[in-house]
């Protein structure tokens, strides 16, 4: 059912069949969508990123159906380390930061996002990654944790962020797939 994400544009092979897929994108790409859903303070230019240029770091985008391949939702990954390695009950041996959430307005709740997520924790297992973390906005909170993760910090600023932020991880598991977590409990940290 899954394809390697390494392999380009081409669709990683989430989604139903004729429905949006998850493709391997770009900081550019994606910029659009971050910026009005995330930072709409910012330009374009200023929603660059410190390491967009490490090639480990990955952009995921679900795309819409059909002609216009519109993109309707992404993430942003990287292998950084976890800021609360206290708070984890094992040490992380290859976190990566899951960061830049963002869907469209327009689809939220359609389960978009929790398919940018699963194609994220295979994307991180396949590069041998063991964690995910994240400074989750309070108000996607319980987005995160219906998907196995779990917070690690109380609520907290970030510069230039009107909503508080709360830290949260999830451990992946190395023959993680989507649905998985559920069913195995993966979400402990």
């Amino acid at each position: 059912m899954s394809a390697d994400i390494d392999s380009g544009p081409c669709a990683v092979g989430r989604g139903r069949a004729g429905g949006p897929t998850v493709t391997r994108s770009s900081a550019e790409e994606t910029a659009a969508l971050r910026r009005a859903v995330l930072r709409p303070n910012l330009s374009i230019h200023e929603m660059a990123m410190a390491g967009d240029q490490n090639p480990d770091t990955a952009y995921l985008a679900v795309r819409a159906p059909g002609g216009d391949r519109a993109v309707l939702g992404c993430v942003r990954l990287e292998p950084v380390s976890c800021p609360w390695p206290e708070a984890l009950q094992a040490p992380a041996r290859a976190a990566w930061q899951l960061r830049a959430m963002a869907t469209d307005p327009a689809v939220r709740g359609s389960g978009l996002g929790r398919l940018l997520v699963e194609s994220a924790m295979e994307h991180v297992s396949q590069r041998g990654g063991d964690l995910i973390w994240c400074n989750a906005r309070v108000g996607a909170e319980q987005f995160y944790f219906r998907l196995g993760f779990r917070p690690v910090t109380a609520p907290f600023q970030m510069p230039d962020v009107a909503e508080d932020h709360v830290g949260m991880v999830r451990r992946v598991l190395q023959s993680e797939r989507p649905g998985e977590a559920q069913r195995t409990g993966s979400g402990q940290g």
